[in-house]
């Protein structure tokens, strides 16, 4: 692959750059939200989009069904003496919540400062479609691929891949190739790109405290009954200490440590940390004493409470016992950790501590 034709492709890319972004921008207002089922059509509809794309550039194109959203592939044979490269991105994306937070409706998509403002920009439609927009220029320039090319976007990577994984099983002929590129994370900074060789897991509970079998009035209740809400602040601030170690029972025993090789790796990076605090809005970075930030979010793992709900939420008061309570936690996995065995261990750790007025 020579210089002069890398450099033709990107004459193209250059040439139709307001048309790739225009085309990019009807990709994005697609609301392909995966956790929500009032978005169900929605999701659909992106699949049905990218299979129309992958058709135009030339690739035979097949959507998998699944027991939920369905997973798209495409594939251009070229040679059977070239290798193959397996291209995965997710064309699902994450609740747009909260609205007001945004500056534009997050499925209208809005172009400020050079930069793409839309939910899915930059987690995953984006990446993907720079992948399926590279084919394009390529073949715009005539000339044939290096490669035998294939694409699998599926549409549940934000809620955990569950058909992923099955998926390649039951397709691991169809599916081989030579080298698998995946293009859905972080450059390290800006200018500074990264080739990411591991992703920590993902174990995903939803927590749910019951009380009084209705909502009762504190007024007549009160100090007969326990709250659920106030029990659930009781599990869940011993979950972690305020160090941020996670306190469930046994659950650092399988946690590898990395190497002095990857912690030096680690510390060569030019990471700059008064940048990185002002860019999040923060006084100053919290973690596990006894690990850099770097380390903190790429080799140990971390037990984060990503939502909570309970008793009354609109405006003005109601004074209510509510009935029940509940939290949505994860907890990001290092290797030699296994999702079953800390599943286990959450569970088990959740019912020593839950107080027993409640369930």
């Amino acid at each position: 692959m020579d210089d002069e034709r890398i450099g033709k492709v990107f004459m193209v890319i250059e040439e139709r750059r307001d048309a790739f972004i225009e085309e990019l921008l009807d990709f994005l207002k697609i609301p392909s939200v995966s956790a929500d089922s009032s978005y169900r059509i929605d999701v659909r509809r992106a699949a049905e989009w990218l299979v129309a794309s992958l058709a135009r550039l030339g690739m035979e194109t097949k959507i998998f069904e699944t027991g939920n959203h369905p997973i798209v592939f495409g594939e251009l044979f070229t040679s059977f003496d070239r290798p193959t490269l397996l291209v995965y991105g997710h064309y699902d994306v994450q609740p747009p919540d909260p609205l007001d937070e945004w500056t534009n409706n997050p499925f209208d998509p809005s172009i400020r400062d050079g930069y793409v403002y839309a939910r899915g920009a930059s987690d995953d439609k984006g990446q993907l479609f720079a992948h399926m927009k590279a084919l394009d220029a390529w073949r715009q320039c005539g000339f044939e691929l290096p490669v035998n090319l294939k694409f699998i976007f599926e549409g549940e990577e934000e809620i955990g891949s569950p058909s992923l994984e099955a998926f390649l099983k039951n397709n691991e002929d169809l599916l081989k190739a030579d080298a698998v590129v995946i293009s859905d994370g972080h450059q390290f900074a800006k200018g500074i790109p990264a080739i990411t060789y591991g992703l920590r897991g993902l174990a995903y509970f939803e927590v749910e405290v019951e009380g009084p079998k209705m909502d009762l009035h504190s007024g007549g209740f009160g100090g007969l009954v326990m709250n659920p809400i106030h029990a659930l602040i009781f599990i869940l601030s011993r979950l972690k200490d305020l160090k941020d170690r996670i306190l469930i029972d046994n659950f650092y025993d399988d946690v590898i440590m990395p190497d002095e090789e990857e912690r030096e790796m680690i510390r060569q990076l030019p990471f700059d940390e008064e940048a990185l605090r002002k860019e999040l809005g923060v006084q100053e970075l919290f973690g596990e004493d006894g690990f850099l930030p770097l380390e903190r979010k790429s080799f140990r793992p971390t037990l984060d409470i990503n939502g909570i709900w309970g008793g009354y939420q609109k405006e003005g008061a109601k004074t209510i016992i509510p009935s029940r309570a509940g939290a949505k936690v994860s907890i990001r996995l290092v290797p030699n950790q296994r999702h079953d065995v800390v599943t286990r261990l959450f569970v088990e750790y959740l019912k020593k501590i839950a107080p027993p007025a409640v369930k």
